[in-house]
């Protein structure tokens, strides 16, 4: 049977042909929206520090943008558009119509449908006329939040012809929004650059040259209704004005996971987290990393907790067989993480570790001993081949490794097939070891969030722990 025979209800098109039967790879579809607003949020992680207010485009398009508020404790606001859409085929859309005074028409598309400009006029007034209408009902009287100087985050469930998006951020523009980033789960690259010039930046998680419809990316694509969109909104208004977000707090500490034994460390900790990251550093290094610092932070405004801490004494590191030491440098993470179980309010969040050079072997080699209770482990240019038992590591693993580091990638690969657990292998292109590249940090630092962020999830959340 056809396509033609069974038109897909998939959403928007870029195309006025009905898409095919072909689904896209089931590791790269989403389960459903909110699956979708979470791992687009953790591409967003860093906007989080900018207060910024997340507007979602109903319907489909809030309950992504309801994720992305969440874990970036945002406020979350709409911006209703109406698509206008072609009259062979609706799901087209041949421009759209935004409160707040935003058009898009393609004059172009329009012309070879054979519109007139009185076709035109009467279906942008239909439009217009049911945003009016829609707008009303979806904020139940509240007030649309103030943009005005602020960083506005333009969240939908996709980018097919762009030109909704395209009438939303004009309308934002003209609040007066500062910064208007446009972030999406899945768009067409053609209207991703058509739109560059409208947003300061734009956001995917997939940019695939054959889209064809934004429901074919989902594997859960059910219409978001009219009462969805209403609660949501009400449940995440904004905050209260001029109440700041408490910044994270941090202070130094001593460990003593065993008699006799102190450890030198700094914990931060957000208001609330979503986990906890403890840091394994590598030979010749130590809490003071600042590329591990660096990804630390990223990670705080993410919403994570961070444990940075020297896995020996100053006395140890004198001898440098110790640094190679994986049974040692195991040993003293299990028993960190076994201390940090016992201290209130931490003991409630769950544990993941970032391990660097030898610190990922020490953090693999202890995640096979701890089981169920590290959740997530993260490597960046480590040396997880010299992992005392990577096959019976349970946590879900992340290896990422930079693509100019030749020798570190091939034992990365090696290490890879020997794990069980579900793991991944991220090379960071061009970078060298040290991921001293530009940009190479960061996307390091992206990758960390995405990672924690899908295999984490808060048991309870943690208040700003003293000594």
């Amino acid at each position: 049977m056809s396509s033609r025979e069974t038109p897909l209800r998939t959403g928007a098109v870029a195309t006025l042909e009905d898409p095919p039967l072909v689904l896209a790879a089931p590791e790269r579809r989403f389960r459903d929206r909110r699956d979708a607003g979470r791992r687009l949020a953790a591409l967003l992680a860093r906007f989080r520090t900018e207060r910024p207010v997340v507007v979602g485009m109903p319907r489909g398009g809030i309950p992504v943008a309801a994720e992305v508020s969440r874990a970036l404790d945002a406020p979350l606001d709409v911006v209703v558009v109406r698509k206008v859409g072609a009259p062979q085929n609706p799901e087209f859309a041949i421009g759209a119509a935004a409160e707040g005074g935003g058009r898009i028409l393609s004059e172009r598309t329009a012309r070879e449908l054979g519109l007139s400009e009185a076709d035109m006029r009467t279906l942008l007034a239909r439009a217009e006329e049911e945003v009016s209408q829609r707008a009303r009902r979806y904020r139940a009287g509240r007030e649309p939040l103030s943009v005005t100087g602020r960083t506005v985050i333009l969240v939908d469930d996709g980018l097919a012809t762009g030109r909704s998006a395209a009438a939303a951020l004009q309308s934002l523009r003209n609040r007066g929004a500062s910064r208007i980033v446009l972030a999406v789960p899945v768009a067409v690259p053609a209207s991703v650059e058509a739109l560059r010039e409208l947003a300061d930046e734009i956001v995917c998680v997939e940019t695939p040259e054959d889209m064809w419809a934004v429901g074919l990316w989902y594997e859960d694509f059910e219409p978001t209704s009219d009462d969805e969109v209403t609660s949501l909104l009400a449940e995440l208004q904004a905050p209260q004005p001029n109440e700041p977000e408490a910044a994270p707090s941090s202070l130094e500490l001593e460990i003593n996971p065993a008699p006799g034994l102190a450890l030198a460390g700094e914990l931060t900790l957000p208001a609330t987290a979503a986990g906890i990251i403890l840091f394994a550093h590598g030979s010749g290094s130590s809490r003071l990393s600042p590329r591990n610092r660096a990804v630390a932070r990223e990670l705080n405004a993410a919403g994570f907790a961070t444990l940075l801490f020297d896995l020996l004494t100053e006395r140890e590191e004198l001898d440098r067989r110790n640094v190679f030491d994986i049974e040692l440098l195991a040993s003293r993470l299990v028993a960190v993480t076994q201390w940090l179980e016992r201290r209130e309010p931490l003991g409630g969040l769950r544990v993941g570790y970032f391990g660097a050079s030898t610190g990922a072997a020490a953090a693999l080699t202890a995640a096979a001993r701890l089981g169920d209770q590290v959740g997530a482990v993260v490597s960046r240019g480590g040396r997880p081949d010299l992992a005392l038992d990577l096959a019976a590591v349970r946590a879900p693993t992340l290896l990422i490794v930079g693509g100019a580091d030749y020798e570190v990638l091939e034992l990365n690969e090696i290490a890879q097939r020997q794990l069980r657990c579900p793991n991944e292998l991220a090379i960071v292109p061009d970078a060298t070891h040290l991921f001293e590249e530009r940009g190479a940090l960061e996307e390091v630092s992206r990758l960390a969030i995405r990672w924690f962020s899908d295999s984490l999830a808060p048991i309870r959340s943690a208040g700003v722990a003293g000594e």
